[in-house]
């Protein structure tokens, strides 16, 4: 039975898009199967990291994205959080992503979830290598020893299609068919909250907060919700907002003051006008593999969480960017056995981390804070510990560096971790990801990065290279080598042998004296 592609992409959001895009990228034929005809007009997953705008870099459409953004670049994209309420006398800077630019090669971005998928719609549209299927649902979902099936029926009318591929990708979100199929189970940790999402828009509150200038997203904390959040979100500039926050279980549309609710939290009355009221159970799930044989799952099909400190679409990109290259070497043929098996390895501990030493960790500390300090018992030491969290604030994004020093496709430490725990560097350090610098001709490493393997050869032997073209070639691994000598790249990366991976993530530094080109990339391929 012959394949309409090699890759079965369930799930057109911005995760499977991504993936769909970054395969067709790299010659990889697929299918992209979503149930919505156009993007939800939902305002969620609106912070982009900088290593997230680096994938867009590469996706060749960072412009565009940019472009898309509802708020004026002038006006900025920076968050507060506030105790009591948005107006009181206690606030500081949160999530201040800027701390972390030297470290990346480009600035992160912040615009609604449907206008992000609206951008990777049109790059992806009439690209020759993925056909899109908006408006059909996946109906079901099976693999043989030749590949996979996968049943889809269109939403409007009668119509059914029957898809063979090599692979399917379930990108197709928390309640994934994908996942089921693929007999993946799932960890979940139940907060026992149910939460409200409000969209709403009131002009009125935008000049309530131009007292904060530049500031676009607000955490407002409360002694009697035990460290959840109360959170507004900017959608635009002016005029519409969007608000999560815990509340009693059994509320519905109609049984609940929503208005009281944010006007409680801001700390003063004002007029809003309802778009959307929706509602959302606060649990953690991870699965507890991301892949069995040839079906795999990504984003919200492989792990889901509260919409706190913005690490949700960040992370579902990575597995779009992870998977995508491993995909086409086991497709092209130059995958070694435990290649595609390093996706879930890599990426799975990542997910965990996240959640447990970021998200939870800050909801429990939260929790302690406020039982334990209350500016009306004792002012001065509120103040001294809400001092503290600042800085503590600060520490949080220096301290969020996703790394797979634990993989065993990188040659990383003895002992190494893979986690989203780690520390900002310009060395380069197998399993983490390459800090941009400045070459001796003026241009960026990242302008010369290629879209398989890359070797940055900074020794000034221009013969050094040779062994590794030869070793790529005997592996069929494609190779870019990049030559430098005399800029600053030595010294900050400490090495002066850097292979980096299709993900800009690099899989070996070190001298190359010590370096056997054959044993570096078969290891980096996965053999």
């Amino acid at each position: 039975m012959g394949h309409d592609a090699d890759v079965i992409v369930v799930g057109g959001g911005p995760v499977g898009l991504a993936l769909a895009l970054g395969l067709a990228q790299r010659g990889v034929s697929s299918v992209l199967v979503e149930r919505h005809r156009e993007p939800q007009p939902i305002p969620r997953g609106q912070n982009l990291t900088q290593r997230t705008m680096e994938h867009f870099h590469f996706w060749g459409i960072e412009k565009e994205l940019r472009a898309a953004r509802t708020i004026p670049p002038e006006y900025g994209i920076g968050g507060m959080t506030a105790y009591g309420t948005l107006l009181g006398p206690h606030h500081y800077d949160w999530m201040r992503r800027e701390l972390v630019r030297p470290f990346y090669y480009t600035d992160n971005e912040r615009l609604p979830q449907y206008a992000t998928e609206a951008v990777l719609r049109k790059r992806l549209s009439g690209h020759a290598r993925c056909e899109t299927l908006f408006g059909w649902s996946c109906q079901d979902v099976a693999q043989d020893q030749d590949g996979v099936t996968v049943e889809i029926a269109a939403r409007e009318g009668e119509a059914r299609r029957t898809l063979r591929g090599r692979h399917a990708v379930g990108c197709d979100g928390s309640r994934s068919l994908v996942r089921q199929k693929a007999g993946l189970t799932q960890t979940l940790s139940d907060h026992d909250r149910l939460m409200v999402l409000l969209v709403f828009r009131s002009e009125e509150l935008h000049r309530l907060l131009a007292r904060y200038p530049g500031k676009s997203f607000y955490c407002v904390l409360k002694p009697a919700l035990q460290g959840y959040w109360q959170f507004f979100g900017r959608v635009d500039l002016g005029s519409t907002f969007f608000f999560h926050a815990p509340v009693p279980l059994g509320t519905t549309r109609d049984n609940f003051d929503f208005q009281s609710l944010i006007e409680g939290a801001v700390g003063e009355p004002f007029a809003a006008e309802f778009q959307h009221i929706g509602f959302w159970d606060l649990r953690f799930a991870v699965a507890d593999a991301y892949s069995n044989g040839r079906l795999h799952i990504a984003g919200d099909a492989a792990h889901s969480h509260p919409p706190y400190g913005g690490y949700g679409i960040n992370t579902g990109f990575e597995d779009a960017v992870n998977l995508a290259w491993k995909l086409e070497a086991e497709i092209k043929g130059w995958a070694g056995p435990g290649l595609l098996e390093s996706y879930g390895a890599e990426r799975q501990p990542v997910f965990a981390s996240t959640a447990a030493d970021f998200i939870e960790k800050s909801i429990l500390t939260d929790r302690d804070f406020l039982a334990a300090h209350d500016p009306a018992a004792d002012a001065p030491a509120f103040d001294a510990a809400w001092d503290l969290r600042r800085n503590g604030a600060v520490g949080e994004v220096h301290s969020f560096a996703p790394n797979y020093e634990g993989s065993a496709i990188v040659l990383g430490p003895a002992g190494g971790v893979t986690s989203a725990k780690g520390d900002h560097s310009a060395r380069a350090r197998a399993g983490h990801h390459l800090t941009p610098t400045v070459l001796a001709d003026g241009a960026n490493v990242y302008d010369r990065l290629g879209r398989g393997f890359t070797l940055l050869d900074l020794s000034g032997d221009a013969e050094a290279a040779n062994a590794w073209f030869a070793a790529a070639d005997r592996l069929g691994v494609p190779l870019t080598v990049v030559h430098d000598a005399g800029s600053g790249a030595r010294a900050a990366y400490g090495a002066d042998t850097v292979l980096v991976r299709p993900d800009q993530y690099v899989a070996f530094a070190g001298m190359r004296a010590h370096a056997d080109p054959v044993q570096v990339l078969r290891t980096a391929a996965g053999h």
